[in-house]
């Protein structure tokens, strides 16, 4: 039955998610949603927003009015802009954490904090055991989303008790299906050429969880009962598993069937199927499997389309199949056990009367989960959505006081970073804009440039790996296997210049070796990263300057991250960390909070490095330590009319001395920019975030000349600032020092809003 939207009523609708023609399940559901929506309800308008994972899209349908590109988080925030000038009045939201760039696809928060219509999320998946960037991630979008869908009550469940989410905010309603008769299953077998045979259906793109391999396992002994039997697997493999390996998996399954004597009764179709051969599949089916590896998934589509379909089933007893397939809807087996899964079939295949009932009782629960009364149930949120809004600003009004208006970054420039790079890696030094040849290359920059490349590809930018291959190739050639230590100043003849590096150098490539291992995951990169870290890391404990254990802190908080069971590795950073501590407890005084006698350059890293550390090993000292010294810090840069002042490095700033107040220079302002971001991680004090701000804006020109150090023409920073002028040499060090500030600001600038949403 056609529903009829008034203008009173929801009358545009836009669903973000994936979108056929787009290769994966949440691309088939947010179409089917979107489709169905549309069929109900002819007033209403939908539209659709895919997330494209490569750069040449995909061919879409006239219903996608825009499209995000995953990894480029600025996409998200057009996207927002879109959606609030074209009247649309609802936002339907597929949450997965894998479709989103960012950390567990946190770039979509960016997009739904600018939304000023209601949202209601679909959670396709809702983890028990979250990660803390995946609790970060779906609370956010929880605490933005208006409604939340579920479908399944143990999903509902999981809300209430991990995320702590009422349970009035969430709606249940089953993942819709196709609505197909009750057929025979040989009434389709002759398309397939299976006429005469019994089939045991699988399907869904191939990866190495879908446990396949279990049922190639279990078919000899159902074949020494059933010699008839033929088992059809049918589905692509995944996209993104093609990538990154190939058709591995697959034909490890048909070794596999070779190794069991069972080839030909095993028929791979390796097509991502319509959706029309997809009930013609499984019409022909006598019944489905499936054999999931892991109980964690709360949902899944392929077992909701065979389920109304009127299938028997038998499957693994991950989450959503032990609640759809309860009261004799299906069978389940243990995870991994071929002769339990063969025991099942064979005793479905011999008690036809059982078969059939179940077949029965799992078509009639089914009834409830077609799409048109999925759509119902969807409009029903939506317009409960819509009347709990309070203070709904409609799409064309927006009125914000300056202090609640977001923070304007400057938009991202790479030209003269990839300028200053060629083939061996970035130049040290420039005559303004060019590169200068004669003062060739350091470790140090490069180790900046590969720290710059993480975090672009952490914020999901296409030159992040190809900018970290050519500096992590540099730190691999500067490292000296029998030292033990890296080199640092090579010339343009690529002749090394010592044997071994400063301190600082050596501390800064850790730091930057351990940004790559977190932040970029190709086995690859990896492998190489992991081998230089773990040869390089002995050194550090015999180095003597503070600010070389600091970057090796951070350095091994990045490795953490990602290796947390590395004891080793973490005792290393215990020992270092407690190195800066004793270095403030031995030089504290009064009026004096600091770690030497004398402030010099790069000062900020080394509280921002007793914080970091702190807070992983639950260290109150080291916190209270980095969070005095940097304070005093910042207030000690501040100028009386606000603004940042680094210390120069003319002279720098001797314990009862004068400070110098030139030359001025970049790295302090990135180091004031990442430890005050730490701080306000750890405290969520609101000082904090302001202070980066301000270190900030002193590359913007809030500075002692009023003078910009940023060049937004070439992207380029100059070389400091002198009591006269601006140095308008633009070398490694200083547009490294202004990326790196940049970068860490929008990765930032997401927390800092969302701790604000979560505080209301």
């Amino acid at each position: 039955m056609e529903h009829i939207i008034t203008n009173s009523s929801i009358n545009r609708i836009a669903f973000i998610g994936n979108y056929l023609p787009r290769q994966c399940g949440i691309a088939t559901f947010t179409t089917d949603l979107c489709e169905s929506i549309a069929e109900e309800y002819s007033g209403t308008s939908c539209i659709a927003l895919p997330v494209n994972d490569n750069a040449a899209g995909y061919a879409y349908p006239a219903r996608v009015r825009f499209e995000l590109t995953e990894k480029d988080i600025e996409s998200y925030t057009r996207a927002a802009d879109f959606l609030n000038i074209n009247n649309v009045n609802l936002v339907s939201l597929q949450f997965e954490y894998g479709i989103f760039g960012g950390k567990a696809g946190g770039h979509i928060i960016a997009l739904l904090r600018e939304l000023r219509m209601p949202i209601v999320t679909t959670l396709h998946t809702i983890l028990h055991d979250p990660d803390p960037d995946q609790r970060r991630v779906l609370e956010e979008v929880a605490a933005l989303s208006d409604r939340l869908v579920v479908m399944s009550e143990r999903g509902s469940e999981f809300l209430q008790e991990v995320y702590h989410i009422a349970p009035d905010k969430i709606d249940m309603i089953p993942h819709g299906i196709p609505d197909v008769p009750f057929v025979d299953p040989s009434f389709n077998k002759d398309l397939f050429g299976v006429e005469g045979k019994i089939v045991l259906l699988s399907f869904g793109l191939l990866s190495a969880n879908k446990g396949i391999e279990t049922v190639i396992s279990a078919l000899p002994a159902i074949r020494g009962r059933y010699p008839e039997i033929v088992y059809i697997v049918v589905g692509a493999t995944h996209p993104h598993v093609i990538q990154q390996e190939g058709e591995t998996y697959r034909l490890s399954l048909q070794w596999l069937a070779q190794q069991k004597g069972v080839e030909s009764n095993v028929i791979f179709y390796n097509r991502f199927v319509s959706s029309e051969e997809l009930v013609e599949f499984i019409s022909a089916a006598d019944i489905y499997i499936t054999p999931y590896l892991n109980e964690a998934q709360i949902t899944s589509g392929t077992l909701a389309y065979t389920l109304g379909a009127g299938k028997a089933v038998i499957s693994t007893p991950y989450w959503y199949a032990q609640e759809v397939l309860s009261d004799g809807r299906g069978v389940l087996v243990p995870f991994r056990d071929p002769a339990a899964l063969a025991e099942q079939v064979i005793n479905l295949l011999e008690n036809e009367a059982e078969r059939h009932a179940m077949r029965k009782r799992a078509y009639k629960f089914g009834r409830a989960m077609i799409w048109s009364e999925v759509a119902q149930r969807y409009m029903e949120s939506f317009k409960r959505a819509r009347a709990e809004r309070r203070h709904y600003i409609p799409p064309n009004f927006s009125v914000k006081a300056l202090d609640k208006h977001p923070w304007e970054l400057p938009p991202l420039k790479l030209d003269h970073l990839q300028n200053m790079t060629d083939e061996t890696g970035i130049f040290q030094h420039a005559l303004f804009t060019v590169p200068n040849y004669s003062h060739g290359y350091t470790t140090d920059d490069n180790s900046r440039a590969l720290l710059v490349s993480a975090l672009l590809e952490d914020l999901g930018n296409n030159e992040g790996l190809k900018l970290a291959s050519r500096y992590l190739a540099f730190l691999g050639y500067a490292f000296n296997n029998k030292t033990g230590r890296f080199r640092n100043f090579m010339n343009y003849q690529h002749n090394w210049l010592e044997e071994n590096g400063s301190d600082d150098s050596h501390g800064r490539a850790l730091w930057a070796l351990g940004a790559v291992l977190n932040h970029f995951n190709i086995p690859a990169i990896q492998s190489m990263t992991g081998w230089l870290f773990e040869q390089s890391m002995p050194a550090i404990i015999d180095t003597t300057s503070p600010r070389a254990w600091a970057f090796a802190i951070l350095g091994i908080h990045e490795y953490v991250q990602r290796f947390a069971g590395d004891r080793r590795v973490s005792q290393l950073r215990e020992e270092l960390a407690g190195r800066l501590l004793v270095l403030y407890q031995n030089h504290r005084s009064d009026d004096w909070h600091w770690y030497e006698e004398a402030l010099t350059y790069c000062n900020a890293a080394l509280p921002h490095a007793l914080l970091i550390c702190g807070q992983s090993i639950s260290n109150k000292s080291m916190i209270e330590a980095g969070l005095e010294s940097l304070s005093w810090l910042a207030s000690i840069q501040r100028s009386d009319p606000g603004h940042y002042v680094p210390i120069g490095s003319n002279g720098f700033y001797q314990n009862g001395g004068e400070r110098a107040r030139f030359d001025q220079q970049p790295v302090e302002a990135q180091a004031m920019v990442s430890a005050c971001l730490q701080a306000y991680r750890i405290t969520a004090d609101k000082r904090w975030h302001k202070e980066a701000r301000r270190a900030f804006e002193w590359f913007l020109g809030r500075n002692d000349l009023n003078i910009p150090i940023y060049d937004p023409t070439t992207g380029g920073c100059r070389d400091g600032l002198h009591p006269d002028r601006a140095n308008e040499n633009q070398g490694a060090e200083s547009t490294l020092a202004f990326l790196q500030s940049l970068l860490e600001l929008r990765l930032a600038e997401h927390l800092h809003l969302s701790m604000e949403v979560l505080s209301k």
